[in-house]
């Protein structure tokens, strides 16, 4: 995949992008921003991925998966921020067409494992709240593995296997209007849209969002079932105030991503697409262990006993 033949006979050996080259005054901004946003994210998901390791009342199935999601959480956002940061400082900001492949790779195959990932945690919060006596047998430490594993898994052969197999081609073009190769900016080059990759696209896209996130939504249903028949008030609360953070990460991630991905394209304008794609991939994972650390009395208590140590 050095060389890339287009169709005129023309050869594709690296991109460019133009990020926000064409509003310079902008870009000193973005950068400054880009660096905090990604600090936050960094220090954020490692503190909760810590406190769950740590602490002994956090070892639960809850936390094992809030754990996954921040350690996705950082993964995804050091596919994208570092080389951002880099190109903003360049005058002419090219990428390979071998790193840029890969840059949309894994960042396709990390996206699809936190919207898989997701359901996963919709299910445990229905367990927990439905059986909660029975929560510790049904959700084992090998039921967890596995249920951790699938996403991984399932999302390696949506994402992976499928982009390897049928590589694009494009038509001799070769400026993405975007900070990194994402994915439908770069689509937005390709000639080749074979019957077979629109067909391939449209089922890996219905089982990658509007599926995982119907699924939130019975369970949430069912959730809210379950509450209700609680007696005690307190309980109840602390039952929803337990979801209200999952369902608000599902609500951010899901619909910028649905509204990204599943919304007509068009090949004019990507200025929109770009600002609404910067906050899926570095907003985003920089909320997720605010909303859980904010909202979680569990995780705050945790972090408070960790510092009271370090002073002692």
């Amino acid at each position: 995949m050095d060389i890339l033949v287009t169709d005129n006979g023309s050869e594709v050996t690296e991109f460019i992008l133009v990020g926000l080259s064409n509003h310079p005054k902008y870009q000193i901004a973005f950068y400054c921003t880009i660096v905090v946003v990604y600090l936050i994210t960094l220090v954020g998901n490692s503190l909760i991925i810590i406190v769950a390791r740590v602490d002994g009342q956090l070892h639960t199935p809850m936390y094992f998966f809030l754990s996954n999601l921040s350690f996705l959480n950082i993964c995804y956002s050091s596919n994208l921020v570092p080389f951002s940061l880099f190109n903003d400082l360049r005058d002419y900001p090219t990428i390979s067409y071998n790193s840029c492949y890969a840059q949309m790779t894994i960042a396709l195959f990390l996206g699809m494992t936190e919207c898989l990932l997701l359901p996963v945690m919709a299910y445990d919060r229905f367990v927990a709240i439905s059986s909660p006596l029975r929560y510790t047998i049904i959700m084992n430490n090998w039921v967890c593995i596995q249920l951790a594993m699938v996403p991984w898994a399932s999302a390696f052969l949506l994402a992976v296997i499928p982009i390897i197999a049928i590589p694009p081609r494009f038509c001799g073009h070769n400026v993405i209007n975007h900070f990194t190769c994402e994915v439908q900016a770069l689509l937005k080059l390709v000639c080749s849209d074979t019957p077979c990759r629109l067909i391939l696209g449209l089922v890996i896209g219905i089982f990658t969002l509007p599926l995982p996130f119907t699924f939130i939504l019975i369970s949430y249903t069912r959730i809210v079932v379950a509450v209700l028949r609680i007696h005690s008030s307190g309980a109840r609360l602390k039952a929803f105030s337990t979801c209200g953070s999952h369902l608000t990460v599902v609500t951010i991630f899901c619909g910028s991503a649905i509204y990204m991905y599943l919304k007509p394209q068009s090949r004019e304008s990507q200025d929109q697409g770009k600002i609404i794609s910067a906050f899926y991939g570095v907003v985003t994972p920089m909320l997720n262990p605010l909303i859980y650390t904010l909202r979680n009395k569990d995780v705050k208590n945790a972090l408070k006993k960790i510092i009271r140590k370090k002073e002692s």
